[in-house]
Order: structure tokens, then C-alpha cells, then sequence
């Protein structure tokens, strides 16, 4: 069983990635639900949070229904991220993780993300600076290389082991790829091979099927993989993926009575946690994903990105569930 720090994961875990203005407390609550075994917050700013931005402190939010959760901080100054980690370190989360892999070019052109994939030493360095301000176990999110000319991931697995760094996550992709073309986990398979690499490596990259999670599983030997873009609006994969491997069957696929329950369910912790304008306003973008695939779907999800009443979503809801009751879902 894999383990970091003092955390021990079930076999072969499946993680939930960190995205941003997705991987907040209402969704890491549905995802722990449906079978998430370790989460991680949207990622946050170092110079956020030392200027006390309140996003970026909000992000902080963790709760003990979500453990084991780790808070994933970036950025590309040394002193800032040290400051960082110390003010992560007084809300204990499990882990601090360190983001070297966002391909954005808001955060690559600040020397932070995936831009510090060009400067192995910097990332080094800012990593010795997290660790120094934490008494948490630091594990490391990054991408295989800059690009293809350039994958370095091996020496960068190498080198973050020997000072410290707990647990590996490697997107399958280099930064010049952003999220297109396809994921190469055989990079990160020569990582798991490499006899002097002992920290827990774990898969990131196109799992959004329980077959390619068998699959990638079987082929490739790594600790655990994390999932990301599949769980948006299907947080049913996690438990999907657990139930295909232990039986080679599929879980039925959640029916509408599911969906609406869970749509509601993320309504309602987003307007806790956001308070209720904000709630139902930052809920928009998620109803797609919940309702994809229903037929004449069109004035119900008009409805519910134009309400601006909670009373008035929750009735569009369960007009949802009573127009396509027993409808089956591909």
C-alpha cells in the first residue's frame, strides 16, 4: 500500500486532481462520496496568500469529512513559497503539494507551474523552501518536460526524491502540449522502474474510462493514478473504476434520480461554503456536465444557468427528475 508521510492508501488509490474553480469543498465532498481516496485543493497562489488575498485563503478551507486532503500551493519565489507552506502548515491539511505542472501562461510566464520545468535547479530550490516551511509530508505535482525535446522527468524524479519530497505526480504530457494530443505514461513507467526511485509514483492523464483504467493500471505498475476532466460532473467514476477491477463489471450507470441528487447536493454545499449568490452563480458551469447526453435538454438547462433563487433551482431540478424519470443513460 502506498504510503506518504504518515498516510496509508488503500491499493492502488485513486486520486482527485487539483483544478482550479473545480476542486473545491462542495466537489472534493461529492468525489469523496463516490470513492475519491485523497484530494487536493485548487491550486493557490504563494503571493495570494501572503498578500491575504481572500480566494486564495479561502482555498484553504478543509474539512475533516475530506481526509486524508492535501492544500497544493505554486509559484516561483523562493522566500514566498517558504512563507506559503507555513501558513498551509497552521491549518494542517495531511500533505502540502506543489504545483510544477499548470501549463497556463498567466502562471508559466511568472517562473511558476510548468515554466519551472526549463530551470531544474530553481525547482529545487523553491521544493528545499516548501519543505523548510512545513512540518507536512511535501509530495509534487509536475509534467514530463517543457516538450518533447526536452523531457526531463526522469532527473526531476531523481533529484526531488533526495531532498525529501514524499509522492510523485506526473501529467503524461509536456507543457507544450497543454491538454491536447495524447498522455505517454510510458515516461512515467521508466520513472517506477528506476530501482533508485522509492516514493510513491502516481499516473496522471486521459483516464475518463473504466476499461483505460484497467488498462493503464495493468500496463504501466504505478502506486495509484489521479483522475481530473472525468470526474467533472461524474463523480461516479471513482467508484466505477474501484468496482471494474475487483469484478471486470459495470457499475449501472447513475440513473436521473442520481444526477438531480447530486446536482442538489453540489448546489446546496457550494451555496454553504460560497454563500448563496455566489453558490448558485459559480454552480453554472457544472449542470452540463451532470445532464450530458439527455435529449431536448435545451430550456431545462437554460433554466438552470439564468435562475437566480435557490427555491428556483431546486423546482428545476425536480422537474428534471419527473420529465426524464426512467430514461437510461448509454
Amino acid at each position: 500500500m502506498p504510503k506518504i508521510g504518515n498516510i496509508i492508501l488503500p491499493d492502488f488509490p485513486l486520486l482527485l486532481a487539483p483544478m482550479e474553480d473545480v476542486s473545491d469543498p462542495p466537489f472534493r465532498r461529492l468525489c469523496k462520496l463516490h470513492g475519491a481516496d485523497l484530494m487536493y485543493s485548487e491550486f493557490i497562489s504563494s503571493e495570494g496568500l501572503i498578500r491575504d488575498a481572500m480566494k486564495s485563503k479561502m482555498k484553504l478551507d478543509i474539512f475533516d469529512y475530506e481526509r486524508p486532503v492535501g492544500i497544493q500551493i505554486f509559484g516561483g519565489d523562493e522566500e514566498a513559497m517558504e512563507m506559503s507552506a507555513r501558513i498551509v502548515d497552521a491549518v494542517q491539511p495531511d500533505l502540502v503539494d506543489i504545483n510544477f505542472g499548470c501549463p497556463v501562461k498567466k502562471v508559466v510566464c511568472k517562473g511558476a507551474g510548468a515554466g519551472v520545468l526549463k530551470d531544474v535547479d530553481l525547482m529545487i530550490r523553491l521544493t528545499k523552501s516548501v519543505i523548510k516551511g512545513t512540518s507536512l509530508p511535501v509530495t509534487v505535482k509536475t509534467r514530463l518536460g517543457w516538450d518533447e525535446n526536452s523531457i526531463n522527468i526522469d532527473e526531476v524524479a531523481e533529484r526531488l526524491q533526495d531532498i525529501g519530497v514524499q509522492a510523485l505526480t506526473v501529467h503524461a504530457r509536456t507543457r507544450a502540449q497543454m491538454y491536447k494530443g495524447s498522455a505517454d505514461w510510458s515516461h512515467i513507467q521508466r520513472i517506477k522502474n528506476n530501482p533508485r526511485i522509492t516514493m510513491p509514483i502516481f499516473g496522471n492523464g486521459d483516464i475518463d474510462s473504466v476499461e483505460k483504467a484497467l488498462e493503464y493500471k495493468n500496463k504501466y505498475g504505478l502506486d495509484g493514478m489521479m483522475i481530473g476532466r472525468a470526474a467533472i460532473g461524474y463523480p461516479w467514476i471513482f467508484n466505477g473504476i474501484k468496482h471494474y477491477f475487483k469484478t471486470g463489471e459495470h457499475l449501472p450507470k447513475p440513473t436521473i434520480i442520481d444526477r438531480v441528487e447530486a446536482a442538489r447536493n453540489h448546489l446546496t454545499w457550494s451555496m454553504d461554503w460560497k454563500g448563496e449568490r455566489v453558490g448558485i452563480v459559480e454552480m453554472r458551469r457544472h449542470y452540463t456536465n451532470y445532464f450530458k447526453g439527455i435529449p431536448n435538454f435545451k430550456e431545462h438547462r437554460l433554466k438552470l444557468v439564468t435562475l437566480e433563487t435557490a427555491e428556483g433551482l431546486f423546482q428545476a431540478l425536480n422537474e428534471i427528475e419527473e420529465v426524464y424519470l426512467g430514461f437510461s443513460f448509454v
